[in-house]
């Protein structure tokens, strides 16, 4: 039985691929700062653990209870969107310490067990914001296009070593708590210049018309990263999504 390390799975895209996976008869080590077991498929292949990719001490914990990994999903994650001109610093570096550096420990931890086996699966999740520029998530959209940068470098080490590297990028979501969490950080809604385009992003994140990504959308793409051998380095994930790549390209 094949096994799957999952980070940020309290919601969204995280919770979702966790239930396909247990669908599929894997074994899930489903991670997230605080665990929240009820909200999760009741399994005898599930096995849930706290993790703050933020915290060595916290990775180096999780990984010795979960055992050999077959496949990595680097999740976790969060966004603020918010002016450059507005950010606070503290914001801007928990972005870089959570979404990049996060990314980057997770794989410093994983990657040893799967270059001596020359086996083994990386799947990092990122985002179509990466690929055009927008208004007001420029920090967000910088961490997550690091680890963009990172995993296209990492694919081209671990290729001798039978290791697969993919990147899943999603669109938009209504599914998701990114709005709800972008939130407690946003600034600039008492300032006249900057409102409007504030009020205008946050009508489109709770807009749920038109094309648009689905957690499943994501938990689908995970899947073909994890278990197709010719998937590309770079799978869209929802119908926006693969509007955005296709113009992008």
């Amino acid at each position: 039985m094949s096994t799957v390390l999952i980070t940020g799975c309290s919601s969204g895209f995280g919770l979702e691929t966790v239930k396909l996976f247990l669908e599929k008869g894997w074994k899930v080590v489903a991670t997230m700062r605080q665990p929240k077991a009820d909200i999760l498929p009741t399994s005898a292949n599930l096995v849930v653990l706290p993790l703050d990719v933020t915290d060595p001490g916290s990775i180096a914990r999780a990984l010795d209870q979960a055992g050999e990994i077959d496949v990595l999903v680097n999740n976790a994650g969060f966004g603020a969107a918010v002016p450059i001109e507005l950010i606070e610093p503290d914001t801007a570096r928990q972005l870089f310490e959570t979404n990049t550096l996060g990314t980057l420990a997770m794989l410093q931890a994983i990657l040893p067990g799967f270059r001596e086996r020359r086996s083994g699966v990386v799947i990092n999740v990122t985002s179509t914001v990466t690929l055009k520029p927008l208004p007001l998530v420029s920090v967000y959209r910088a961490s997550k296009a690091a680890v963009n940068a990172l995993t296209e470098s990492l694919a081209v080490e671990m290729e001798p070593f039978g290791v697969r590297v993919h990147i899943v990028l999603p669109g938009r979501s209504p599914e998701t708590n990114f709005g709800n969490n972008a939130m407690p950080h946003l600034r600039g809604l008492d300032n006249p210049d900057y409102k409007p385009l504030i009020e205008g992003m946050i009508a489109r994140f709770r807009d749920d018309t038109g094309p648009v990504t689905h957690a499943a959308d994501v938990a689908v793409a995970v899947w073909r990263a994890a278990t197709d051998p010719h998937a590309p380095l770079r799978i869209p994930a929802g119908e926006d999504a693969v509007q955005w790549m296709a113009e992008a390209e």
